[in-house]
């Protein structure tokens, strides 16, 4: 199985995310993107709105300076 035929999952942690726009700035395939819902710091976090083009790049989790995004293969 080659990496483009990988299926991978991005999870942020809502309430981690201060909603800097790093890994949306970072992500070359628009895999994320602010949420409408605040979190419980007041924050528009991060969240995946295109979750099938992920090709498990990483660099958002590798730019995010709070932790908040995780990427799963599989």
């Amino acid at each position: 199985m080659s990496k483009k035929d990988k299926v991978f999952t991005v999870k942020v942690r809502r309430d981690f995310c201060k909603g800097c726009g790093l890994c949306i700035e970072f992500c070359q395939k628009e895999v994320l993107g602010a949420s409408a819902k605040l979190n419980s710091m007041g924050y528009n976090p991060a969240e995946p709105v295109k979750p099938e083009a992920c090709v498990g790049c990483m660099i958002c989790t590798q730019v995010c300076p709070d932790l908040a995004i995780e990427v799963y293969s599989g």
